[in-house]
């Protein structure tokens, strides 16, 4: 009943007409720029941020999870109409729904991805109010050698199972760090990595980076090596659902769901993973009549178990992000950014002292998800035709729009210098295959853990031991070890065994 009635407390101060404002501008801007190819909700978040400083905190992170929602819809859309993904986890939404496009039923799958995308939101949004304060309970309790294992497991295991490669996870994982470092420190007041500049001593603003990296480098490295690019836009047609597509879709929305709200609460790939796994399972577990479909047609399946899964990932990604101050993806670590831009940290303490933001934001979750069932059935094909804004244009306008968002924060010319600097690096990054997943979080959360690391060592006396002395830090510590080594022995073996397995076939045919 006090989960009920903070929930229901949550959702009066949400449904106030400007609040629902903000919610709805959040909708709108969201679902626009996932659309756009190249662009998704970390990406609008990164952009929009440095413009909401002057607005109450509160109305501002209702429009940040509005614009997360709508952002992952958007993304669909290009991926179906286009075969353009917005967001990386729209990728395999375009392996099924693009195809389905094709043969001219790109307003069932439309449909199939707006509808799951609610239904997946709704009950991951619904285990979030359920999860979120046990969760809260259980942080109350770590002390500060388990919370900063915490936080290595999570940077740990984002920089391992992000990328194909270890090693450039964890070295981009090392550049966040290093940028995390720069500054004057908290504690001891030594000024690190500034090289004099006064502009540095309190650090690189997380706007800088999220805009630099998001915006600025996706713009730089389109212009640079991606060339003129013509694609084809598929006619959409009515956007509903026949009742056969009902009856194929609903199972996959419930098994996206339950396949996508683990992977949001805990730091294991992002939202590409359980997208894939939501895949993989739909054509496993798809009728024998319509296996046929899965690549060739394009199976209604394949579009509703991965919508369905990148949503309710999103939405329980929150978890972590408000009962720990951990975030799970770019998304959320931005977001972090705007916390701590706001002067506040989330934490269990929201819960605890029954802090009222808290309960708003996650009723809104329920407010954007309805708000977007609601406007993007209606409004699927007026999206589609900014896909047909050339871009060229598309692009110049989002670097003058993060340009001058970036100057607008505090008026400074150096702000914009060290933006197009981090633009470049990501420009570098993108280039040589770099994932920029590890460098965001490990800058969100590098100075958090290098309190708890502080804190743990001043309780042990100035040893390290204090990490293995502690049942759950050295739990927590081995969880680490198995995420980065276990699946990387794995693979090793894999291709041993398909080396082996070669060679034999080699020496039957000789």
């Amino acid at each position: 009943m006090e989960l009920i009635h903070a929930l229901w407390q949550g959702l009066a101060v949400a449904t106030t007409p400007e609040n629902l404002l903000w919610a709805l501008a959040g909708c709108v801007l969201g679902t626009a720029m996932g659309v756009l190819p190249g662009f998704g909700p970390s990406v609008a978040i990164a952009v929009l941020l440095p413009m909401t400083f002057h607005v109450d905190i509160t109305q501002a992170f209702i429009f940040f999870i509005a614009i997360a929602g709508g952002g992952m819809y958007g993304g669909s859309t290009a991926s179906i109409v286009l075969n353009t993904p917005g967001e990386s986890a729209s990728m395999v939404t375009a392996m099924e729904g693009n195809r389905m496009a094709l043969n001219g039923r790109a307003g069932v799958a439309l449909a199939t991805a707006a509808i799951g995308s609610f239904v997946a939101g709704t009950l991951a949004a619904v285990f979030v109010v359920w999860a979120a304060p046990w969760v809260a309970g259980v942080a109350q309790k770590l002390g500060p050698a388990e919370t900063f294992m915490l936080m290595v497991m999570a940077l740990g295991a984002v920089s391992a199972a992000i990328d194909k490669s270890t090693l450039r996870g964890m070295t981009a994982l090392f550049i966040g760090l290093a940028l995390a470092c720069v500054g004057i420190e908290s504690t001891s007041g030594v000024e690190r990595w500034t090289a004099g500049w006064p502009l540095l001593y309190d650090g690189i603003d997380m706007v800088l980076v999220a805009v630099g990296l998001f915006v600025v480098a996706e713009v730089l490295h389109a212009a640079m090596y991606e060339g003129r690019v013509r694609s084809t836009l598929n006619t959409v047609g009515r956007v509903r659902m026949s009742p056969q597509d009902w009856k194929r879709s609903w199972r996959p929305w419930l098994r996206g769901t339950v396949i996508g709200t683990p992977f949001g609460c805990v730091p294991v790939g992002g939202i590409d993973m359980p997208t894939y796994v939501s895949y993989a399972s739909e054509r496993y577990m798809v009728r024998e009549q319509y296996r046929d479909e899965f690549g060739k047609e394009g199976a209604i399946e394949g579009v509703a178990g991965p919508e369905a899964a990148n949503n309710a990932t999103v939405t329980a990604a929150l978890i972590p992000l408000l009962t720990m101050g951990i975030p799970t993806s770019n998304t959320t670590a931005v977001m972090l950014g705007a916390f701590q831009n706001y002067g506040v940290m989330p934490g269990h303490q929201w819960f605890a002292v029954g802090h009222a933001l808290v309960w708003v934001l996650i009723a809104s979750l329920f407010i954007g998800n309805l708000m977007l069932l609601v406007l993007n059935l209606p409004m699927a094909r007026m999206w589609t035709w900014l896909l047909r804004i050339p871009r060229p244009q598309r692009y110049a306008a989002m670097l003058v729009l993060a340009t001058a968002g970036v100057y607008g924060m505090r008026q400074s010319i150096g702000d914009v210098f060290i933006m197009y600097g981090l633009g470049l690096l990501g420009v570098a990054m993108r280039r040589f295959d770099f994932p920029l997943t590890p460098l965001v979080i490990g800058l969100a959360l590098g100075p958090m853990a290098e309190v708890q690391l502080r804190q743990a060592v001043a309780v042990g006396n100035g040893s390290l031991a204090i990490f293995v002395q502690r049942p759950w830090s050295l739990a927590l510590l081995i969880t680490v070890l198995l995420l980065v080594i276990v699946p990387r022995a794995l693979q090793g073996w894999a291709n041993r065994r398909m080396a082996q397995a070669r060679a034999f076939a080699q020496e039957d045919g000789l």
